[in-house]
């Protein structure tokens, strides 16, 4: 239908004044020359979401499932399909949305049916649909409790789009995920060709043949600083960076080629990305490699733009708020179209035939649970000084795990700001002399390997992920090798590795493959560390014991606070040799004998190895993670112990533990908090037993002191009670001492304190305590995703075993063929 006179005629006559005062007749000039057989564009409108993130815009909210994260966010839409004709200004509907969402429309090859992503009235999913370019035969093609998004077409026929059905959730948000997946041409036979634990986005044709796309990844790296932009054949093949893994800080989506030349138009949203993708259109030219700062152009200053699409090699569609603008090369703009309702506008594309692009053949065997990979040589790369040739014998692979819950921006329980997914440990592969290898792995699965030595020490760690589909045999050449490097010829047909049948991944037999800090650490901590830093001695500061603290065990947290293991740090990724990992934690040294001849045994070396290489988590189990109340619960518990605590410490430690104690005020390695957002650092020399360095009360939050000196699990044993304790009544006597006994009235409140903290928080057994139980979202989750019958109980008779149920939830997504040999 045509929108009211009224309206057309406003349009018109703000075309008319907008070519006349403000912007430049760019249209006009391309109407008669480069666009002259363009007579139409599509587009659609939406309302808005309330999310910042430029992804959180489908399903519903983890800890809430009532709360919707689609546009409108519950609440009815006003979207529409809209064609616009460019040289009369007429505007027609195509699809009004009756209170539901359109979003993605696409023109099939020959430029007569849009494809495009809708979510009806009334339902929660985006799905598929068609409708032809004159608003007729609207047809579904896919269906489910999930949601389609971001569709193409293939030039083969098939479809290829974003969908949850990856069944997976956003590893530091609260949304799911979406990954690349492919279909029939009319949405049958849907499989997944990505094995992304984060988010893929706006896949579009490449002119050879290939897919360009948005991938979000961070291994042991920064969780907001590389949503860049990638490639890999249609069956998922092949999948390589395009531009950008080394520039953080920015996100790069919604790229597509531009017509007659070697470059790309995307749109570059700031930081971590904004809503709706919003961002500047830049031109990224692929001679220049994947990592030249060169190789991008921003186009334009002012407002940010949306879903840029270019039409000829100078001239590009983008979207402005309300408006539809024609931009140039030059930055120059002329609006097309302004929409007179609150919604904004999408998505402009042209309605025209374009060239079905070469279709690369199918190289996944759908039959094999496995594929293959070359390396070249391990030694040729990036900030690789210091390495010689013959350090490097053996491989570990590691698989970043997909999460079935997230609740919160951080790791919460998995980690203190380091990893945010668990990662499982496959196993071992050999490295030839000359530096090669070539090795069997699972297809389908999210794989980073570690480069260890003669001593199975890291040498260097990859800071993201390969993957390979069924079949698939996929090389490199080297270790973060330059990109635009190949292998020289006079080696790769004389690789050691190559001369030889693929090895096998050896795994550690009799060891976990997800780790647990309190199921395998603490033990082993118990048997050695304890004596010396338990919580009646606990020399040089350090506690090592495994009661609980708000949220970690007090010896996970020392161990990071005062740098015995080297983690990712949430950093910028492709860190210096040696310098993440086994080889650059104290923790090991520390256990070989040479510390108060503390030795352990191969068995348990090997248990610490394993853990500090598979990222040293916390919690080995995403049911650990936190749902709101039960973080809010902690931090309930620790305004209590505050409340009732502090003014005793303000009368009889504040003269001692004041601010002024540690530079700039605080201990200089504070975890992640939800609450406080700070940077982890590194402490600055340990605690002292004399003065327990707490700070006190200038900073009462600070996360050393609540993690460490306050025990949840056993409050009577609180490093805040024991240090000023006199040791004839139990304490160490390090403050004075302060209290004479226990009997003391402060002690008494301060007890008191953290035994209501402790009653708060223990409302229900926490993980890591005696029947802990996972929250109703992960057990609603695992039901959704069959890994658990509908009908399980929220209270059954025993707790179930967390660390089966993931290793079930995991099983699920792998290959259809079933796991690897």
């Amino acid at each position: 239908m045509k929108l009211p006179a009224i309206t057309a005629l406003l349009v018109s006559l703000f075309f008319a004044a907008t070519a006349s005062t403000a912007s430049p007749d760019l249209l006009g000039p391309a109407l008669n020359g480069p666009l002259r057989g363009l007579q139409h564009l599509v587009f659609c409108t939406r309302g808005s979401y309330d999310d910042p993130h430029w992804y959180a815009n489908i399903g519903y909210y983890c800890d809430d499932e009532q709360r919707k994260a689609y546009p409108g966010n519950g609440k009815p839409d006003e979207s529409r399909l809209f064609r616009l004709d460019l040289r009369s200004g007429e505007v027609t509907t195509l699809l009004d949305g009756q209170g539901g969402t359109i979003r993605d429309p696409q023109l099939d090859y020959d430029g007569r049916t849009i494809l495009f992503s809708h979510r009806p009235a009334g339902s929660e999913h985006f799905h598929l649909f068609e409708i032809g370019v004159d608003g007729t035969n609207l047809r579904q093609l896919t269906d489910g409790p999930y949601d389609d998004y971001e569709p193409i077409h293939l030039p083969d026929g098939d479809l290829l789009f974003v969908s949850t059905r990856c069944r997976r959730w956003v590893n530091c948000w609260t949304t799911q995920v979406g990954t690349i997946h492919r279909s029939d041409p009319d949405g049958g036979h849907i499989r997944a060709i990505s094995a992304n634990t984060e988010h893929d986005n706006t896949p579009w044709m490449l002119p050879d043949g290939r897919v360009l796309y948005t991938r979000w990844e961070y291994v042991d790296r920064s969780q907001v600083e590389f949503h860049h932009l990638w490639s890999m054949n249609p069956d998922g093949t092949g999948q390589t960076v395009y531009y950008g893994n080394l520039r953080p800080h920015i996100l790069m989506i919604d790229a597509k080629p531009i017509p007659g030349t070697r470059e790309v138009l995307a749109n570059f949203s700031p930081g971590h990305g904004v809503n709706e993708h919003a961002g500047r259109a830049t031109i990224v030219s692929a001679s220049l490699g994947p990592d030249d700062p060169a190789a991008a152009q921003t186009l334009h200053q002012g407002p940010l733009i949306r879903d840029p699409y270019p039409l000829t090699e100078d001239l590009f569609l983008v979207a402005r708020n309300r408006q539809l603008v024609l931009l140039n090369r030059q930055g120059q703009t002329a609006v097309l179209y302004t929409h007179p309702g609150e919604s904004q506008v999408h998505e402009p594309r042209p309605v025209a035939a374009r060239p079905h692009e070469p279709v690369i053949p199918d190289r996944v065997q759908p039959a094999s649970a496995t594929g293959l990979m070359a390396l070249a040589d391990v030694y040729e790369g990036r900030n690789m000084e210091g390495v010689e040739r013959g350090d490097i014998k053996r491989l570990l692979v590691l698989e970043s795990l997909p999460k079935p819950v997230n609740f919160s921006g951080g790791p919460d329980l998995t980690s203190w700001l380091g990893t945010f997914t668990l990662e499982r440990v496959l196993g071992t592969v050999p490295v030839e002399a000359d530096g090669s290898a070539f090795f069997e792995v699972p297809a389908d699965r999210q794989l980073f390997f570690v480069a260890l030595d003669e001593h199975d020490l890291s040498v260097k760690r990859m800071q993201s992920f390969t993957a390979v589909r069924p079949g698939e045999t996929l090389s490199c050449v080297g270790c973060h090798e330059h990109r635009t490097r190949t292998p020289e010829n006079r080696f790769a047909a004389n690789l050691l590795a190559l001369r030889r049948p693929p090895s096998r991944i050896e795994p550690f037999a009799g060891f976990p493959d997800v780790l647990d800090f309190q199921r395998d650490v603490q033990p082993i901590l118990d048997r050695h560390c304890l004596p010396c830093h338990g919580y009646r001695e606990r020399r040089g500061g350090v506690l090592l014991g495994g009661d609980l603290g708000p949220e970690w065990s007090h010896a996970y947290f020392t161990l990071l606070a005062t740098e015995q293991v080297a983690d990712g740090h949430n950093g910028l990724g492709n860190k210096p040799p040696r310098s993440l990992g086994s080889s650059a934690s104290p923790l090991l040294q520390k256990v070989d004998g040479s510390h108060h001849k503390v030795a352990v045994t191969p068995a348990e070396w090997r248990t610490l190895w394993l853990w500090i290489e598979s990222g040293a988590p916390f919690a080995g189990s995403y049911a650990a993670l936190r749902n709101e109340e039960q973080q809010q619960r902690a931090g309930a518990a620790m305004g209590e112990i505050m409340r009732g605590a502090f003014p005793v410490i303000n009368r009889r430690c504040a003269s001692c533990h004041h601010s002024t104690e540690l530079a700039d005020g605080r201990p200089k390695r504070l975890p992640y908090d939800p609450a406080m957002r700070e940077e982890r650092r590194p402490i600055a020399g340990r605690p002292t037993a004399e003065h327990e360095r707490i700070v006190f009360p200038n900073d009462p939050i600070a996360l050393y002191s609540r993690n460490v000196l306050v025990n949840l699990s056993r409050p009577e044993l609180s490093p805040l009670l024991l240090a000023p304790l006199a040791p004839e009544a139990g304490g160490r006597g390090a403050c004075g001492p302060v209290f004479e006994s226990t009997s003391d009235p402060g002690y008494q409140a301060i007890l008191a304190a953290i035994g209501r903290g402790k009653a708060i928080i223990e409302t229900e057994p926490r993980y890591g305590a005696e029947g802990f139980r996972p929250n109703r979202q992960y057990l609603r989750e695992l039901q959704r995703f069959a890994v658990l019958p509908v009908e399980t109980p929220a209270e059954a008779p025993a707790p179930p075993d967390v660390f089966a149920l993931d290793q079930a939830y995991w099983r699920k997504l792998w290959p259809s063929s079933g796991p690897p040999p």
